[in-house]
């Protein structure tokens, strides 16, 4: 907001219509009586300006001086913004991040206790019924030895991650062309997979468990229901609670089906090996996944709805210009948490102070990849499949607490980092320390009758 020329700043601009009238310019007050007579109208007493008399004159006969000219010239001055002092900004980030770790924290959880219920209730997914995936040719069974076994699992972990890593090269391939329609397609497919296959068997395993008696019929239109939704909210649009929902129960259902169907050392070499690669995917300047995030981030785009859980942003159809607009913008309360994200993500204090309409939605909320989900939902799930409470609660707290570090991680690094290797290090670490040397040592105690 400028001011004018002729406005506050110049102090006869008030009574410069009396000045410029000709109708009263035969009857013109003194100097004196003019000044007496604005300061009579005047709520603020005129300055006493040893030559305001000659500029009066100046002003008058068409005249004016070289302070008249330098006063009615100078450029107008702009309002003083309030810049946000660092440490309010630093207590918005601690505020973020705080609201952040709980927004990741609840869904992982839930995810979480979904995959360790049904563990408990439903037999299936433990049972060894002698089918595997393709990916894993060899299989651990018979009579030998652990060395054959680690090997075994090894070969078994290292064609698990080479399909992954090709996967993703081919999908970097696809977005970097922008072959949208052969991705939306992929993906498309991927979920209709999950949502009706899957989930058909979920269901039908889950009332064989509690014995509920329901005919196909029935049981048809629920799973047509269920999977034409989770389409809609997945891939369209829909309430952003359903869509999380949809995301956390697809991420139950792949990590039970990798439960199921990955043998036991081949299921913790893909556990460790995942971690390695996650690594190497994200951090490294040529790795799949950073070249996909920073393509993202140079078309302005989003990534993929059913691979992103997002806390607080409901995700358009696909990743294309076509729908940027769809996202509504967020209120105005909003605004600290905007820059506070764009601070984590590596912005200034300055950059992070101004917003930016085209990144609001992106940056309102924390985002995790589902892989994440899968991955830890399957650690905790195979530990809670060997019936020992105490593997089980020390491996979610594993995985919350290595979450917990990668986030505080993130604010101290500021740029993307990779959710898997803290947690699923702690988790791994506390699945054998539990196993194998705190729970027979509560054990020896216990038969002891010894109570610490």
């Amino acid at each position: 907001m400028s001011v004018n020329g002729h406005g506050k700043d110049n102090p006869l601009s008030e009574n410069t219509p009396l000045l410029l009238d000709d109708s009263e310019s035969e009857d013109m007050p003194s100097d004196t009586a003019f000044i007496e007579e604005a300061n009579a109208r005047s709520p603020e007493p005129v300055p006493r300006d040893p030559n305001i008399f000659q500029r009066i004159r100046n002003r008058w006969t068409g005249n004016r001086s070289e302070n008249d000219t330098d006063r009615l010239q100078q450029p107008p001055t702009s309002p003083s913004i309030e810049e946000p002092n660092e440490g309010e900004m630093d207590e918005e980030n601690l505020q973020y991040g705080a609201k952040s770790l709980l927004m990741l924290i609840v869904p992982v959880s839930v995810c979480l206790l979904v995959v360790v219920t049904t563990i408990k209730s439903v037999t299936y997914y433990t049972q060894n019924q002698g089918t595997y995936l393709v990916y894993t040719p060899f299989h651990e069974e018979g009579n030998i030895t652990h060395l054959v076994k680690f090997g075994q699992a090894l070969a078994n972990s290292l064609i698990v991650i080479s399909v992954i890593l090709v996967m993703t090269i081919f999908l970097v391939f696809l977005y970097k062309c922008r072959c949208y329609k052969i991705i939306e397609g992929w993906l498309c497919l991927s979920s209709l997979l999950l949502l009706f296959f899957f989930s058909y068997i979920y269901f039908q395993e889950l009332l064989r468990g509690y014995n509920v008696a329901m005919d196909y019929i029935t049981v048809a239109l629920i799973i047509w229901n269920f999977g034409v939704v989770g389409m809609i909210c997945i891939h369209w649009k829909g309430p952003l609670l359903l869509q999380q929902a949809y995301l956390i129960l697809i991420s139950a259902l792949m990590a039970l089906v990798f439960i199921k169907y990955l043998p036991e050392w081949t299921l913790w070499f893909i556990l460790a090996a995942i971690s390695i690669y996650d690594l190497f995917a994200v951090l490294c300047p040529n790795g799949p996944l950073r070249i996909l995030v920073n393509i993202a981030h140079e078309r302005n785009e989003t990534l993929f709805p059913s691979l992103i859980y997002s806390s607080t942003f409901m995700y358009p159809m696909m990743a294309s210009n076509e729908n940027a607009g769809f996202a509504q913008s967020p209120p105005a309360d909003d605004t600290q948490h905007q820059s506070a994200a764009r601070t984590l993500n590596g912005h200034n204090h300055e950059e992070a102070a101004q917003p930016l309409e085209e990144e609001e939605p992106e940056e309102r909320g924390v985002k995790l990849g589902l892989g994440d989900f899968i991955f830890y939902s399957v650690l905790v799930g195979k530990a809670s499949s060997y019936d020992d409470w105490n593997t089980t609660i020390a491996c979610f707290i594993a995985i919350l607490i290595g979450l917990c570090l990668t986030l505080l991680l993130l604010a101290i690094c500021r740029k993307a980092l990779p959710a898997l290797p803290i947690s699923i290090t702690f988790g791994i670490v506390f699945n054998f320390a539990t196993r194998y040397l705190i729970r027979p040592f509560t054990e020896s105690l216990t038969s002891e009758q010894a109570f610490i």
